[in-house]
């Protein structure tokens, strides 16, 4: 038995290799991981704690309470870094290895990786986005579901969820709709023939635009004449509307009410037309 424990002993305290002239040995190494996992579950216990005793009696936006779990996972991480660094027998230096170890990542590939870690960090300090707003970042457009330290979660207007790297909310240009003021103004243009009169034209548009449930009586609907189109008088709604999430379907359910309110009217849409002129062939007489 004696034989057996010391046959283990030897083994786990075999030196693998050395960091910074400190030998690190299996023993070590499982000693690194235990802590680092308790420094895990403590974060858990500590998040929980949060959300269900300190938040529950605080008034703190969603957002709000997002960042501060984050943070407090993150530095309760990095301080148990340090802590298994100092089991593992290296001193206080250790944060310059870890450091030593994102630059030798760097150097194999893994800029991409750095820069998403920093930018969520700069997402979660600046908060440009916070949870459940409503964003459009190139063709994407959804609601914010979840922001990490590498990625970000949206979830688009027909339920696909994108993972969307923090860099690009960085280096790119994003559209918060949700951000600051939440109302918005919607611009519906309106092609009416040049028979139709102006007039009567934008009485119907701002007739349809109060009718309205969503559009706000303040800013007050306005109707602009944009200019004299090749077929149409160009006409243009301005509406507000109180909250970004459904300017899609407001939009819609507006040009609905404006086609009916046009026909009941008698004011026509008209389509694209050209007039084409026919010229005879001019014809030579020969003396």
């Amino acid at each position: 038995m004696e034989k057996i424990l010391d046959g283990i002993n030897r083994v786990l305290h075999y030196t693998l290799f050395e960091i910074n002239q400190t030998p690190v040995s299996p023993a070590s190494i499982l000693m690194f991981i235990l802590v680092v996992v308790v420094f895990y579950m403590f974060s858990r216990l500590v998040r929980r704690i949060l959300r269900a005793g300190v938040f529950s009696r605080m008034e703190m936006e969603h957002s709000s309470r997002f960042v501060v779990v984050r943070i407090t996972h993150y530095t309760i991480m990095t301080l148990g870094a340090v802590v298994a660094f100092q089991f593992v027998g290296i001193n206080l230096s250790g944060l310059a290895v870890i450091f030593g170890l994102f630059s030798v990542g760097i150097g194999f590939g893994l800029q991409n990786v750095t820069s998403n870690f920093i930018a969520g960090l700069i997402l979660l300090v600046e908060r440009p986005i916070n949870i459940g707003d409503r964003v459009t970042i190139g063709d994407t457009e959804g609601n914010v579901k979840e922001i990490k330290i590498r990625s970000t979660t949206i979830q688009t207007l027909n339920n696909i969820t994108y993972i969307v790297p923090n860099s690009e909310f960085i280096s790119s240009t994003v559209i918060n709709w949700s951000l600051g003021d939440p109302k918005i103004r919607l611009d519906i243009p309106v092609g009416v023939s040049y028979a139709s009169d102006p007039d009567k034209v934008r009485d119907v548009l701002l007739r349809v635009a109060s009718n309205q449930a969503q559009v706000l009586k303040k800013p007050a609907p306005r109707v602009l004449f944009k200019g004299f189109g090749d077929s149409a008088l160009n006409m243009e709604l301005w509406a507000w509307v109180k909250e970004p999430y459904e300017y899609r379907l407001i939009e819609s359910e507006i040009n609905f009410q404006i086609f009916r309110a046009f026909r009941e009217a008698g004011i026509q849409i008209p389509f694209p037309q050209r007039d084409v002129h026919m010229i005879p062939p001019r014809t030579t007489s020969e003396e």
